[in-house]
């Protein structure tokens, strides 16, 4: 077997967006397939804001697509989020805290391991996170 590099200027670039300014302080960010979103108006989340959001979504799409099968026996699904942030900037965050919160008929167990795995192994918001030096705890509630 033989390996190549490969570097950096022959990498091909999976994701693109544009952030523009739209007036005072507020911006729409849109991805390359033309969705957009609005981001740090008076009733938008800020950028930062959107990072913890899309941690907590990112898991619990994995936490979703983990109980594909079992998904008829969920009536309501959440993540509630908090995190601390540096008083310096980058105010980056130091600390990420999540509760799992289902309302159905799931296996604690298979929904613990699933949690794990999303952050082990398959948030990529949440290994950037956690990559700069960020600690996460969760927590699962389950309601039958």
């Amino acid at each position: 077997m033989m390996l190549t590099l490969i570097h950096s200027s022959r990498m091909r670039t999976l994701m693109r967006g544009i952030v523009r300014w739209t007036g005072d302080e507020d911006l729409m960010g849109e991805n390359e397939h033309g969705a957009s979103i609005p981001m740090h108006t008076s009733d938008t989340p800020n950028p930062v804001q959107l990072v913890l959001l899309a941690h907590g979504g990112c898991t619990l799409l994995d936490v979703i697509t983990g109980l594909k099968h079992r998904m008829e026996n969920v009536r309501d699904m959440w993540i509630e989020l908090d995190a601390d942030r540096r008083e310096e900037p980058p105010r980056m965050f130091t600390a990420v805290r999540m509760k799992y919160v289902i309302e159905g008929d799931v296996p604690r167990q298979l929904v613990e391991r699933i949690i794990e795995k999303s952050h082990e192994k398959n948030c990529s918001v949440g290994a950037m996170v956690t990559g700069s030096g960020a600690t996460l705890d969760w927590e699962l509630a389950i309601h039958p």
